[in-house]
C-alpha cells in the first residue's frame, strides 16, 4: 500500500478510538445509560448505527457476488428488506413499549429463568462476531501482510476496547465515522471500475449466464433455504437492543424503513462492483475480490479510502455484535443466575454493567475460537443461521401474545435436529431427504406448537 493510502487508515484509526472514547461529562454509569443509551437514540442516529451494523461480512459478500452473481442480491438483501420491513410494521413498536433491554430479557420474563438463560447461550453465539473477526483478519493480511493471527487480535481488540467505556453511545458515535467510508469506498470503487473499463474494453470478460440468474447455479431449494434464514432478522439482537433505545416507537418503526433505503443503495454499489470484480478479473481467491479490484483500479488515497472502508465496514459490525454477546454473557446469564442477595436494586444496575465488561473478554474469546474453527465466512452464517434459528423464531414471535404454552421443547428439539442434520451431512456428503438443515429444524419447531395447542 502507498503511503498515502496507510494514512487515511491511520486518520480513520484515530478518529475511531477518539470518539469511541469520548465520555459525556452528563454521563450516568446506569445499566440502561450504557446498554440502551439511556432509551433516548434519535432517527438520524438510529438509522446511522442500524446500516452500519448490517455489512459486516463484506467479503463474503464479494466472494460470493463472483461466484454466482446477482444470486448474492436474492440471498442476502432481498428477504432481510421483507422480513425488516415486517418488523417495522409488527415488532419494532412493540419492543420499544417493553422494559426489556435484550431478547433473553424478554424470555426470562415471558416464559421464566430458565427459558431466558437457554435464549442467551443461543443469542450468545448466534450474535457472535467470529465471521466478521475472521474477515478483517483475513483483509488485513491481505492488505498489510499482517500474520493472520495477530490480524484476528488486532481487529477484536480495536473494536471493542471503547465499548469498556462508553457503551452503545460509543458505537454510534464511531457508526457516524464509519457509514462515511462504507459508502464513499465503494462509490469510488464502482466509478474508477466504469472508467477503467471503458478505457480498456480488451479487459473485459464475459460473464458466465449464471451470473445473471438468480439462482446463481444453485437448487431452488437452496436459495430458499437462505430466504427463510433470513427470519434471523426477528431474532437479531441488534435490532431488538437499537429497537428499545429508540426514544420512541416511530423513531423504530421509521428507523428501519429508511435503513432499507440505505441497504438497497449500499447493496447496488456491492453488487455491481462485484461483477465488475468478475469482468476484469480472471483469477485469484474470490474472497478477496474487492480488495484486488481496488488494486487494479484505483489510485493512491482512493484505494487508501476504498480499503478503510472495508475496515469501516467490518468493524462497525464487531463492535455492535461483540457488545451485544457480552450484554448476552454479562447481564443474561452471569448476571442471571447470581442472587441478588441483600444488595439494593441500584448496586445491582451497577453490578450488571460490571457483568457486561467481563462479558467482553468471554466475547472476545469465543469469536477468535470460532473464526479459526470455522474459517468460512458464507458457511459461519449458514450453518449458525440453520442451527438456532429455528429454535428462538417462533418463541420469539409467540413472547408477545399472552398464550400459555411449554416453551422449552421448541427452543431444543429443533437445535437438536438441526445440529444431527448437520453433522450427518458432514459425514456423508449429503444432507438426509436431500433437504438443507433449516427445514427439518423449523418443521420440528412447527410440529412442537402445534402439538402444544392441540393439549392446550
Amino acid at each position: 500500500m502507498h503511503r498515502l493510502d496507510l494514512l487515511v487508515i491511520g486518520i480513520y484509526l484515530f478518529c475511531i478510538l477518539a470518539l469511541g472514547f469520548f465520555r459525556n461529562k452528563n454521563y450516568k454509569n446506569e445499566s440502561d445509560e450504557y446498554i440502551l443509551a439511556g432509551r433516548k437514540l434519535s432517527l438520524p442516529s438510529f438509522v446511522i448505527t442500524l446500516v452500519a451494523t448490517w455489512y459486516g461480512g463484506i467479503l463474503g459478500i464479494g466472494e460470493n457476488t463472483y461466484l454466482y452473481g446477482i444470486q448474492t442480491w436474492f440471498i442476502f438483501a432481498l428477504p432481510y428488506y421483507i422480513f425488516a420491513i415486517i418488523f417495522a410494521f409488527f415488532i419494532a413498536g412493540k419492543i420499544n413499549h417493553l422494559n426489556s433491554i435484550s431478547i433473553p430479557d424478554q424470555f426470562h420474563s415471558r416464559y421464566g429463568k430458565t427459558a431466558g438463560i437457554i435464549s442467551a447461550l443461543y443469542i450468545l453465539i448466534l450474535s457472535s462476531p467470529a465471521p466478521y473477526i475472521l474477515s478483517i483478519g483475513i483483509l488485513l493480511q491481505f492488505t498489510m501482510g499482517i500474520p493472520f493471527s495477530f490480524s484476528l487480535i488486532l481487529a477484536i481488540t480495536i473494536s471493542l476496547c471503547y465499548i469498556w467505556i462508553g457503551g452503545l453511545r460509543a458505537i454510534v458515535r464511531t457508526d457516524f465515522v464509519q457509514v462515511s467510508f462504507m459508502f464513499l469506498g465503494f462509490i469510488l470503487l464502482l466509478f474508477y471500475s466504469i472508467k477503467f473499463a471503458s478505457s480498456n474494453p480488451t479487459s473485459l470478460n464475459t460473464l458466465p449466464e449464471s451470473h445473471l440468474d438468480f439462482t446463481g447455479g444453485a437448487s431452488v431449494q437452496y436459495i430458499l433455504a437462505w430466504f427463510f434464514i433470513a427470519l434471523w432478522t426477528f431474532v437479531d439482537p441488534g435490532f431488538y437492543q437499537r429497537c428499545a433505545a429508540a426514544k420512541s416507537a416511530n423513531t423504530a418503526r421509521n428507523g428501519i424503513l429508511i435503513s432499507i433505503v440505505f441497504w438497497f443503495i449500499f447493496d447496488m454499489l456491492t453488487l455491481s462492483t462485484g461483477m465488475y470484480a468478475k469482468a476484469l478479473l480472471t483469477t485469484g481467491d474470490p474472497l478477496f475480490s474487492y480488495p484486488r479490484l481496488g488494486e487494479l483500479v484505483l489510485p493512491p488515497i482512493a484505494y487508501g479510502i476504498f480499503i478503510t472502508g472495508l475496515l469501516a465496514t467490518i468493524m462497525s459490525t464487531i463492535d455492535s455484535l461483540g457488545f451485544v454477546s457480552a450484554i448476552t454473557f454479562g447481564r443474561d446469564i452471569l448476571w442471571r443466575i447470581r442472587s441478588q442477595g441483600e444488595k439494593s436494586d441500584k448496586e445491582w444496575d451497577i453490578a450488571s454493567t460490571n457483568f457486561i465488561r467481563e462479558g467482553l473478554i468471554v466475547t472476545a474469546f469465543i469469536a477468535l475460537s470460532l473464526a479459526f474453527i470455522i474459517p468460512s465466512i458464507v458457511k459461519l452464517w449458514y450453518i449458525l443461521g440453520s442451527i438456532l434459528v429455528p429454535g428462538l423464531i417462533l418463541p420469539f414471535l409467540i413472547s408477545f401474545s399472552k398464550k400459555k404454552i411449554s416453551i422449552l421443547p421448541m427452543m431444543i428439539f429443533p437445535i437438536i435436529i438441526g445440529f444431527v442434520w448437520i453433522i450427518i451431512g458432514e459425514l456423508h456428503g449429503n444432507y438426509p431427504l436431500g433437504l438443507e438443515p433449516f427445514y427439518p429444524g423449523i418443521l420440528t419447531s412447527i410440529i412442537i406448537y402445534g402439538i402444544n395447542r392441540t393439549n392446550g
